[in-house]
């Protein structure tokens, strides 16, 4: 049967999953309405929105999703009542509702990301949908929290019968045969050939945490950990591209490290660590932070020792603010023309825009995911059609109106199923439950049935158009933003009087900058390559900054050429080209490794990859 399925285009295992959310989602859809609800299929859509493979994302995303609605529902009565002082509150009120939760969320990571751009977008849903009887907001409210409440409980029971807990032993396996991997690297000569390849690896098992660490502070406890664990693992990998060769007995000291790690002894690789750097200031400077996070990986609920690294995660300050600017300005134009028109069905494309300037906006190429969106809406609102006009006119009763509802949502796991379909199977679900609404007797037309389906339709392409002409949105584009971001570290780094103190923060934000810039080029293997030799490069000069403020703050001769340097990297990239006389100034008034670190950062501070200009 598999395989008939897969010869097909159908992927059995989504399909299984996908059809006990539509039964989940059916049964929400009759419970909520048996209990009275005014909008039962609201319950289906939290199902869908609510669904996860594992028992710690569904509850975690469930309570998310629930915190969302409460906070988003009672910002949304809020809004309904401002518009009873004056219309224009409700669309300049939530513009800036929903700019504010997009700009929080892309600063967040996971479920709680989730949650908050949820508030946003409910906050519409609330205000929007029975604008014209405001004296019903409180009752409206009350309805979205019981259905939202109603789908993700039965989500979360049918959840606990099938779906299995998060699979921990192959995130461990996978983790300690990376290190591994890096410290045989670190032992070889000339290994510089495997760098693209681990820190790769890298790149994907961080990109992979977040869902390890939903359900339990436990398993946060261990996210953070593992993530200890490969900013420490970042440090060897960019020492070893720049180090001499080893002594024998270090080299041998990492290499049983390694073999341990494969035995699944991390405690004994984290000793074998703390030999190899034993009487070299050097090698501790690396080894030591790896040996602590190996110890913190084993007990992740101990406090972190001094010797390791902390974890500074990456946040996209300006993605973020581009974010909730574009939200915030797109639904005020089009809520403007909405209320200065009165078009009927207005609401629904302002709902649709709400949600697709919102929670798309962390996505990596949002207008290309847009096509898929509107492919699924397309969808979604020819269900919609066929089930309310061809459907729901046999119904002799509200119960029959329900039941025969129930076939168009199990339709839905076959377009999650199909390889084709698969990118706009979730939006058909959506979209489906939110033009049905249940009433006995029926009651409307078909042109307000049509007008509905189309504002919802208008929904993707405005916030296609939105993304690529306002803050234009691309993976390209985050990686150079990326990079940017990381050239202004350095810029702060020089300008801090406090810096040296601040040391290991940076180099750990460093390192979790270039994780990330790595998985944002990973297509290709020359961008992963760039994108090393970018980090690389930034690294020294780090350290090269680093230097210059121990050097500025002793009484040395060339105290005063190291702040001058200082200076000048504050205004990086500004004047790239003083900066490197600067550094190479200093290089020659020092000696030794001094003389090398400064010279080496004079030829690299000019090179385009580093100052983000044409070669």
């Amino acid at each position: 049967m598999t395989a008939t399925l897969e010869r097909y285009g159908f992927d059995a295992a989504r399909m299984a999953f996908a059809g006990r959310t539509a039964v989940a989602a059916c049964i929400a859809f009759v419970i909520g309405w048996a209990l009275g609800l005014e909008h039962p299929q609201w319950s289906a859509m939290a199902v869908w929105a609510a669904a996860q493979p594992t028992r710690g994302q569904l509850l975690e995303k469930g309570f998310f999703r629930v915190a969302g609605t409460i906070s988003g529902t009672l910002a949304g009565i809020a809004l309904v009542l401002a518009m009873e002082i004056h219309p224009a509150l409700l669309v300049l009120g939530l513009a800036l509702w929903v700019g504010l939760c997009t700009a929080i969320g892309n600063l967040q990571r996971g479920f709680v990301a989730y949650g908050t751009v949820l508030a946003g977008y409910t906050a519409a849903m609330v205000s929007l949908l029975d604008a014209a009887h405001p004296d019903q907001v409180l009752h409206l409210g009350a309805d979205r929290f019981a259905t939202v409440l109603t789908g993700v409980v039965t989500a979360m029971v049918v959840g606990a019968f099938f779906a299995p807990p998060a699979a921990r032993g192959a995130l461990r396996a996978r983790l300690a045969a990376l290190v591994a991997d890096l410290l045989e690297a670190a032992a070889t000569p000339a290994s510089d050939e495997r760098a693209p390849a681990l820190l790769a690896e890298m790149s994907a098992i961080e990109d992979g945490l977040d869902p390890h660490g939903a359900g339990s502070f436990r398993s946060r406890r261990d996210v953070r950990a593992v993530r200890a664990v490969l900013i420490a693992a970042m440090a060897l990998l960019l020492w070893r591209r720049t180090a001499e060769t080893l002594p024998a007995a270090v080299a041998a000291e990492l290499m049983r490290a390694a073999q341990l790690l494969r035995a699944d002894a991390p405690e004994a690789a984290a000793e074998a660590l703390t030999r190899a750097c034993a009487g070299r200031p050097d090698l501790a400077e690396t080894l030591a932070p790896l040996a602590a996070a190996l110890h913190g990986w084993l007990r992740p609920e101990t406090p972190p020792t001094e010797t390791a690294l902390p974890v500074v995660l990456h946040r996209d300050w300006i993605g973020a603010r581009e974010a909730g600017l574009r939200a915030f300005g797109g639904l005020l134009l089009f809520g403007a023309i909405w209320q200065l028109t009165g078009w009927s069905a207005g609401a629904y494309m302002l709902l649709g825009l709400s949600v697709m300037l919102s929670l798309f906006s962390s996505f990596e190429n949002p207008s290309a995911q847009m096509r898929n969106v509107f492919y699924g809406q397309i969808l979604g609102v020819i269900g919609a059609l066929a089930c309310r006009w061809l459907a729901w006119p046999l119904a002799g009763s509200e119960l029959q109106m329900i039941l025969s509802t129930l076939p168009f949502i199990l339709i839905g796991p076959l377009f999650v199923g199909h390889r084709r379909t698969v990118g706009a199977s979730f939006d058909y679900n959506m979209v489906l439950m939110l033009m049905l609404q249940p009433h006995w007797p029926l009651s409307g037309s078909l042109n307000a049935s049509l007008a509905a389906g189309l504002a919802v339709l208008a929904g993707p392409v405005v916030a296609m158009v939105a993304y690529r002409f306002v803050y234009p949105t691309s993976l390209r584009r985050r990686q150079e933003t990326l990079i940017a971001m990381m050239r202004r570290d350095l810029g702060d780094l020089a300008a801090d009087p406090q810096a040296l103190g601040h040391r290991q923060v940076w180099r750990a934000r460093l390192y979790h900058r270039v994780l990330r810039l790595v998985r944002l080029s990973g297509r290709s293997a020359r961008a992963s390559g760039e994108a090393m030799e970018i980090g690389l490069a930034l690294l020294g000069l780090g350290q090269a900054t680093m230097r210059a403020h121990e050097i500025g703050a002793s009484g040395v001769p060339a105290a005063r050429a190291a702040r001058a340097v200082l200076a000048r990297l504050a205004r990086f990239p500004a004047d790239p080209g003083h900066s490197s006389a600067a550094l190479a100034r200093l290089g020659a008034r020092l000696s030794g490794a001094d003389a090398a670190l400064f010279a080496e950062a004079a030829a690299q501070i000019t090179a385009p990859a580093v100052t983000g200009r044409a070669a």
